[in-house]
């Protein structure tokens, strides 16, 4: 099936890795590193079912068609995409974003497991 980058963008960093085609943005992105999920929804998510819309991301290039009900609804409105229902295709790029809840953006009190040299930087 062949690989395919996937560029990550959080806040001013950038990273690049490659996956396998067909491969789950949400595992994937976890598998590399990044955290998909906010302080809340790190611990009570779905697992990666589409039934909670708490690991949503921007996706900027290789937007796939939306196969998800949630997915259909967000690039009808606006919101974010369920990275758990995204299939890696093709080159894509991907923004993490701050994730709120009720309104409030809740702080990470320093439990980002990423830094600069866990990833290659763009």
């Amino acid at each position: 099936m062949g690989e395919v980058p996937v560029t990550v963008i959080d806040g001013d960093e950038e990273w690049t890795f490659e996956v396998e085609r067909g491969a789950n943005l949400r595992r994937a992105l976890i598998e590399n590193g990044f955290d998909v999920y906010g302080t809340v929804s790190r611990y009570a998510n779905c697992g990666g079912r589409g039934l909670c819309s708490t690991c949503g991301v921007a996706i900027h290039e290789g937007v796939p068609e939306p196969t998800h009900w949630h997915d259909r609804e967000a690039e009808r409105w606006g919101y974010p995409r369920l990275s758990c229902q995204i299939e890696v295709g093709e080159p894509m790029t991907v923004e993490l974003l701050d994730k709120i809840v009720w309104g409030q953006v809740f702080p990470d009190f320093g439990t980002d497991q990423r830094s600069v040299s866990d990833h290659e930087q763009s």
